[in-house]
């Protein structure tokens, strides 16, 4: 905990720190009301037009992100190298890239992706490993998949909501743009819940990440939501960050139970009137527990949400990149390791889990009700 600590605020000067609170504490309270913290529609101030395609192009709606997230076991959060799950940091560039394009291979098979998002820390990017690092990004570019590098916070006392450090981060972020801003497959958001912030704080650094950057194509940007992500009213209706995707974040966890009514206006309220700029690049549920998303259990609140959100994206025609498509150890994790280290592969753990996602992307069949 940085308590009593004063903290560099990323825009200059310093302050202290507020006090820190636990991340399913904040979200069960924002859940359990109804509406997220600090959000109300925006349907008064959104911004009138729809993003800008990385193209540079508007778009109508986000269905083309169809995606997983695949982490390293620690959820991401790490004070060193990141080490995605089934990868080394002892690999080589060539080796890093073998790997990861038979990853990103097995979910588009197995799954229907074309979108994958990736953590990115300072440790991993502004060190010797970044080379071996950017195999993973040129795989998955190389395969055609769209790529969302997310900044991620460090863990133990780090893990409060912050960037950890200024004199880091952006360093950092010089890196990878320099390195992906003329790859249109790629994706830049400037960091993952960002809930040590306020609503008009996070607004802000996101402002100065959008100014610093001003060759990134708008389109080519996912300005996460407040909070813990969960909700995108105030971002979307900030004029300055106009033009960018925005990220949200939606887990069942959040409940002890909710029908699947009380799901799809829990979801809808945090998302306001900005579904068109909207991607839910985190929500999750258990896949490994044999629970059977394919048929109505009202008693189940994780089949209850599952449902409910994937019917929810499907109807605001949203795009989606469930959490965690591979995490090693993980029972949210809809994808497995199979085969040797140095050839793997994919299995799915919950066809069902994976028929929703299916169904949230636009294909597949409904749950009958």
């Amino acid at each position: 905990m940085r308590k009593g600590k004063l903290m560099r605020n990323v825009l200059g000067g310093s302050r202290p720190s507020p006090r820190l609170r636990a991340a399913f504490v904040a979200l069960a309270i924002a859940a359990t009301s109804g509406t997220a913290a600090a959000a109300s529609p925006a349907s008064a101030s959104a911004p009138t037009s729809a993003p800008a395609s990385a193209s540079g192009g508007p778009t109508r709606d986000t269905t083309q992100f169809k995606g997983v997230n695949w982490a390293d076991p620690r959820d991401n959060f790490a004070d060193d190298l990141l080490q995605l799950s089934g990868l080394s940091t002892s690999d080589t560039y060539a080796q890093t890239y073998a790997k990861s394009s038979r990853i990103i291979s097995a979910f588009r098979a197995n799954l229907g992706a074309n979108t994958v998002r990736l953590p990115i820390n300072p440790y991993t990017v502004n060190g010797a490993y970044w080379k071996s690092y950017r195999g993973v990004v040129d795989a998955a570019s190389d395969k055609g998949f769209k790529v969302i590098v997310s900044y991620w916070e460090g863990t133990g006392a780090q893990k409060d909501g912050f960037i950890d450090d200024t004199a880091a981060y952006w360093p950092m972020w010089d890196r990878v743009v320099k390195a992906y801003k003329n790859d249109k497959h790629v994706y830049f958001e400037p960091m993952n819940e960002p809930h040590g912030y306020t609503d008009t704080e996070w607004a802000d650094i996101a402002a100065k990440w959008l100014a610093t950057y001003k060759s990134v194509a708008r389109g080519q940007v996912f300005v996460s939501g407040a909070g813990y992500n969960d909700h995108v009213t105030s971002v979307c209706a900030d004029p300055r960050l106009k033009g960018t995707y925005l990220s949200l974040h939606h887990y069942g966890f959040w409940k002890e139970y909710a029908t699947y009514d009380q799901w799809v206006a829990d979801l809808k309220v945090r998302i306001g009137d900005c579904a068109n700029r909207t991607v839910a690049d985190e929500f999750g549920a258990f896949m490994t527990t044999g629970l059977n998303y394919n048929v109505p259990m009202p008693d189940n609140n994780f089949v209850n949400f599952m449902q409910a959100v994937t019917d929810t994206f499907r109807e605001l025609k949203m795009g989606s990149v469930y959490w965690p498509g591979l995490r090693t150890g993980d029972m949210y994790s809809l994808q497995t390791l199979t085969g040797p280290t140095d050839r793997p592969w994919l299995a799915t753990t919950n066809q069902s889990g994976a028929d929703r996602l299916a169904w949230g992307w636009g294909r597949g069949k409904p749950v009958s009700r």
